[in-house]
Order: structure tokens, then sequence, then C-alpha cells
């Protein structure tokens, strides 16, 4: 009886959990802080499933495989949140200048790139790349910049819609016309 009960013994699955545990461990030491809120909450559950199959004593190895194997695909998904300083620095510039230095045409391609640097900035879920675009984008319509040139009054007055100039100058050539016609009046009448 005894030599059945041996020979009926069957040997434990050894299960080696070590990579898995290395991978939990690797994850929870990450500053949630610094990623992507999209990509840290996708990577969660396959977290909190490596970490029951890592309390299971009864796990098979191929349980263990396949919680590592996932849990390692959304660590490699996550996406670290990217530096939007330089970008933050480039937008204040930009705002920071005068609109009437500048030709109508250039400042529009200005005005249209911080508005959508803006948005990339204020975007939590912008990439990298997205970032470095804006930045590229709003630097050469920066570049682009073409100063009014002396003498020119009307570069920027028509664009902005602001025909106070125009109004000023037809109102003051209206005024002397009529200036000079009672002059001449007067002149004849005092004749």
């Amino acid at each position: 009886n005894l030599q059945a009960a041996i020979n009926g013994l069957e040997e434990a699955e050894v299960v080696d959990k070590s990579l898995l545990e290395a991978m939990v461990n690797k994850v929870l030491g990450l500053e949630e802080d610094k990623y992507i809120a999209s990509s840290w909450q996708a990577m969660l559950p396959d977290l909190e499933a490596a970490q029951e199959v890592l309390g299971n004593e009864k796990a098979t190895q191929v349980e263990v495989d396949e919680a590592c194997d996932a849990l390692t695909r959304a660590y490699l998904n996550l996406r670290l949140k990217p530096n939007k300083d330089l970008l933050a620095d480039l937008i204040n510039k930009a705002n920071g200048l005068n609109s009437a230095s500048y030709t109508a045409n250039t400042w529009a391609v200005v005005e249209n790139e911080v508005i959508k640097a803006q948005a990339v900035l204020e975007d939590p879920e912008a990439s990298e790349a997205e970032v470095k675009a804006a930045h590229a984008a709003l630097t050469k319509a920066l570049e682009g910049l073409e100063p009014v040139k002396a003498g020119d009054t009307t570069a920027n007055a028509i664009k902005t819609g602001d025909s106070s100039s125009v109004g000023i100058f037809i109102g003051l050539s209206v005024l002397s016309i009529l200036g000079l016609r009672i002059f001449k009046k007067r002149k004849y009448f005092f004749k």
C-alpha cells in the first residue's frame, strides 16, 4: 500500500513567479503624475490582474506568464508627459509682440499658430510629437514676420478692421476741400 501511494504521488509543478514579481515591482515604483492619464488608466487593470496572480498560490505557470506578458505590454504603452516649457515660453514671446509692427499677412499666420499651440499646451493628452510640431510651426511663423515699412500706415489698419485711420484721412480731406472753398469765396467776396 505504501509503495502504491508513493507511486501515485505526482510531482508538484514548480511555478516561477520571479519575472512577474519583478515587473509588478517595477510598475509600482513608477510615479503616476509623470505619465499621460489615459495610458496610466489603461495599465491599471493589467497591474491588478498581475497582483492577483502573484498572490494566488495555485496559479499555473501559464497564468503567471500571461499576466507578466499583459503587464509588460501595458508598461510599454505608458506615455510620458512631454515637457511643454519651451512651447509655453514661445507662446508668451509671440503674445508679447506688437501686432502693429508687422504686416497683416505675416501677423495673421502668427496669430493662427498661437491658437494652435495654445490648444496643444492645454491638452493633457498631447504627445511629445504634437508639442514639438506646435513649437516648430510657431517658430516658423515668428521667423516669417515682416516688419511694417516706414510710412506704411495702412498695413495693419485694414487687416484689423480698424478703419479709424482711413476715416480720419477722409474726414481731413473733406474738411480741407471745404476750407479751401470757403477761403476762395471769402477772398472773392472781399474784393
